[in-house]
């Protein structure tokens, strides 16, 4: 099985390269893992979000600081004169030590909300990594999808023109009137109208992917995965529930709501004392203190302010506000997660009945526009029967195209919106 995969893979890259009138060295071959892969590594958006986690990281760090000794040292030098006082030239120095016994539970919970933010951070970057991932597997398709339409149009064309060659043999053999030859020459211009259209979507879904992978816009592309039916086995009620504990950002919104709870008590904490071991040594007029020129001094200071001009409980309306807006934020992200997984699991069962259903309309149009053709061809035939077997053979195709892609990248979609870790990516 994998030496048939290899071998495919190889056939499809050397082919989309003749194609590309380029050398096989030359040509990006990728699959879907590997622009995944791609992506992940290169996307600026997640380097980013990495960057967030550094900086959550280093303000943990400083909290757990300030909860921590701190040593200072101090040095001042003093130099007088003037008229009433003769010129002097003095120095003082000396090194104070503090440490927070008791900031009414302050410095505690600002370390508690550091990790949180931390934390907040790290599942900042799984979502963000599970969004650049959705956003390449989307691009992928697209590129495929437009790929697929482009050959539709083309063979579309392609039938015209033969049919049009056909008209004019028809009217020179004097069987066929001369509007006919116009009207196969007015269809044949609206359908190079429309491959025209078709390449240029193409093109567009090719620079797409190529932005969001990073790759050069100048190196050929080539897609060496296509479509694979895999049928998707949850039910609506599983993915609701299961996006409720697994979404990352809801995740997050929780944490932001636990951060303001902790951010009411930080400010509840200013009605509280504090109390700081201390310490220090002084020396005067000399770099360093010796055994006859120094002091020292060892003690416990406490701080209550008993008297603010209501500040503190002005910050703890603002931070109850937060908090009553955090929870507020919650339900409103918990409902719109709701509505996300509701919309894109039916519109991935909507597009799997489409495909289901358009795939034997692909071979009946094929065969009613033979026989419209051959009609033709015998006299028996109208020319609008076979403008219209063209069109019905042209809809029904890319209407089956179009199923085969919507069920791909809504099936993604739905995985994405669940929040699971690792989309299915055929």
């Amino acid at each position: 099985m994998m030496k048939k995969a290899y071998a495919k893979r190889a056939l499809i890259l050397a082919i989309s390269c003749s194609l590309w009138n380029v050398s096989l060295g030359s040509c990006a071959a990728l699959s879907i893992d590997e622009a995944v892969d791609m992506a992940t590594q290169r996307n600026p958006e997640i380097k980013i979000a990495i960057k967030g986690e550094e900086k959550a990281l280093a303000d943990l760090n400083a909290a757990k600081g300030e909860n921590g000794v701190s040593v200072a040292a101090t040095s001042a030098l003093n130099i007088t004169d003037g008229a009433k006082q003769s010129f002097s030239k003095d120095n003082s120095n000396g090194i104070s030590l503090t440490l927070p016994l008791y900031s009414g539970g302050e410095n505690e919970l600002a370390i508690e909300n550091k990790k949180l933010e931390l934390l907040s951070s790290q599942l900042n970057s799984s979502r963000t990594i599970q969004n650049i991932k959705l956003n390449v597997i989307k691009a992928y398709y697209d590129v495929l999808e437009n790929q697929k339409e482009v050959q539709v149009d083309q063979e579309s064309v392609n039938n015209y023109e033969a049919h049009l060659s056909n008209v004019q043999q028809l009217y020179t053999a004097g069987s066929k009137a001369r509007v006919e030859v116009l009207r196969s020459e007015v269809e044949l211009s609206d359908a190079r109208q429309t491959l025209i259209k078709a390449q240029n979507s193409y093109d567009i879904a090719v620079s797409t992917l190529k932005n969001i992978i990073k790759l050069n816009h100048d190196e050929p592309l080539i897609l060496t995965d296509d479509f694979v039916y895999m049928a998707f086995d949850k039910d609506l009620d599983y993915c609701l529930d299961y996006s409720k504990i697994n979404r990352k950002d809801l995740q997050q919104a929780q944490i932001t709501v636990d951060e303001s709870e902790k951010k009411v008590k930080i400010a509840e904490a200013g009605f509280l004392p504090s109390v700081n071991l201390t310490g220090g040594l002084d020396w005067d007029n000399q770099p360093l203190p010796n055994q006859n020129h120094y002091t020292y001094s060892a003690g416990v200071k406490a701080t209550w302010d008993l008297f603010d001009s209501n500040v503190t409980q002005s910050n703890i309306k603002s931070a109850q506000a937060t908090l009553d807006e955090a929870k507020l934020t919650l339900v409103e992200d918990q409902d719109n997660v709701d509505l996300a997984v509701r919309q894109a699991y039916l519109n991935m069962k909507e597009a799997e009945k489409r495909f289901i259903s358009t795939h034997d309309a692909v071979r009946q149009a094929q065969e009613d526009y033979y026989i419209a053709n051959e009609k033709y061809k015998t006299g028996d035939g109208l020319m609008l029967d076979i403008i219209d077997a063209q069109l019905a053979l042209s809809t029904a195709e890319l209407n089956y195209i179009s199923a085969q892609y919507d069920y791909a990248r809504y099936k993604a979609t739905t995985e994405n919106v669940m929040g699971l870790e690792d989309e299915v990516k055929k």
